[in-house]
């Protein structure tokens, strides 16, 4: 029997690529246990694949960097305004936001107003940076569905409702341990470049990533080099910085799915954010690389309270993979930290042992059905 009845709304946030796609697993998780849900909100194409009527694009609201806000800034508050108009008129029975903070927790306000349960699945990274934000968070969220372990107990220290329920990026198919190791068999090396999801993001760390390359390919022999090409950006951007980039190499385009980059990459270059930790658990070494406009660097640094910036590391509790932010990120540093890992066999496999064991610390399979559980639990009350 159903716990909620036919004509249940969920409304949904989305703001983010990778939420779009974990989204996407807990809308079906929810559906299976009742098919008559109804779900509408704010999303990507894997939301609206899973039957989510998407009132507004995530598209049109993604940005990376404090100053880069403003370009978008129309489109995020005609956003705002749809989706608080849709939770005064429609009233849906619950709210799920998923990570996207500065937004989410603004229409979080506007549905603790009118009564709406909030449920955040993924939560915004306050214990890494504006970590007052907890306090905010523990007025408007009625319960945190958490993604990293450490999670839980930041939020429970500071009496916010929350549960770890592992990561989403277990559910999909992983290859074997011993899949990951190195063979030793000679054969072209294939470094992957993955600049990241979004717009902005591709246009600062592509042109690096393919200098980097320039650089590699004079120091590595048969050197191959794939580009993996998100599906929230458009494929001729990349195209583009491509074309006016003086390359001596070919490159090819990947728009497959992200695994398959990781399959046949044995190293990957790639802008920090969801897509490393990805990487981590599917046992692939990786290079981690991130830059945003000066002013933002210069205000992130002064703010963010975390010894690394990638996932990967952060969740291992020390640095695993190197890391170069900003200035740092130059084609000469990538390459020489890419080189130097290939270089060595055994410490190569070694990572990627330590890279697969950081499954077990993610809590295993089933992050979506547990979030459902929450999800209907309150829906029941």
């Amino acid at each position: 029997m159903n716990p909620v009845s036919k004509q249940t709304c969920v409304a949904i946030i989305a703001g983010e690529a990778s939420g779009d796609q974990h989204g996407a697993k807990l809308i079906k998780a929810m559906q299976k246990r009742n098919p008559a849900l109804f779900f509408c909100g704010i999303g990507g194409p894997a939301l609206r694949q899973a039957g989510v009527r998407i009132l507004v694009d995530a598209a049109e609201l993604t940005v990376v960097g404090i100053t880069e806000v403003f370009a978008k800034l129309p489109g995020i508050l005609k956003g705002m305004g749809t989706i608080k108009k849709l939770l005064k008129s429609l009233k849906p029975e619950l709210l799920i936001l998923i990570d996207f903070p500065d937004f989410n927790l603004h229409i979080a306000a506007t549905a603790k107003k009118v009564g709406i349960p909030v449920l955040y699945y993924i939560s915004p990274q306050i214990w890494a940076w504006r970590r007052g934000r907890v306090k905010r968070i523990g007025r408007l969220v009625d319960h945190m569905a958490v993604i990293l372990p450490f999670e839980q107990q930041f939020y429970t220290q500071n009496n916010v409702p929350a549960t770890f329920v592992g990561h989403p990026l277990l559910e999909g198919p992983l290859p074997a341990s011993g899949q990951i190791l190195t063979t030793g068999v000679e054969g072209p090396t294939t470094i992957g470049l993955v600049p990241g999801s979004r717009d902005n993001e591709i246009s600062r760390h592509l042109p690096v990533m393919l200098d980097t390359a320039d650089i590699l390919q004079d120091r590595l022999k048969d050197a191959i080099f794939i580009i993996s090409h998100a599906p929230s950006v458009e494929r001729n951007q990349i195209e583009a910085i491509i074309a006016e980039h003086p390359c001596r190499m070919d490159v090819e385009i990947v728009s497959d799915r992200i695994d398959k980059v990781f399959g046949r990459s044995d190293i990957i270059v790639a802008a920090s954010g969801t897509v490393t930790l990805q990487a981590a658990i599917h046992g692939t070494p990786m290079v981690i690389i991130y830059k945003v406009s000066p002013i933002s660097f210069m205000l992130g640094r002064a703010l963010v309270r975390v010894p690394h910036i990638g996932l990967v590391n952060l969740v291992a509790g020390e640095q695993l993979v190197p890391e170069f932010v900003q200035n740092a990120a130059t084609p000469e540093n990538i390459a020489s930290a890419v080189e130097n890992m290939l270089k060595d066999t055994d410490k190569l496999n070694h990572l990627k042992r330590q890279l697969f064991g950081l499954r077990d610390v993610l809590g295993g399979t089933g992050a979506s059905d547990r979030v459902a559980d929450i999800a209907f639990g309150m829906l029941k009350q």
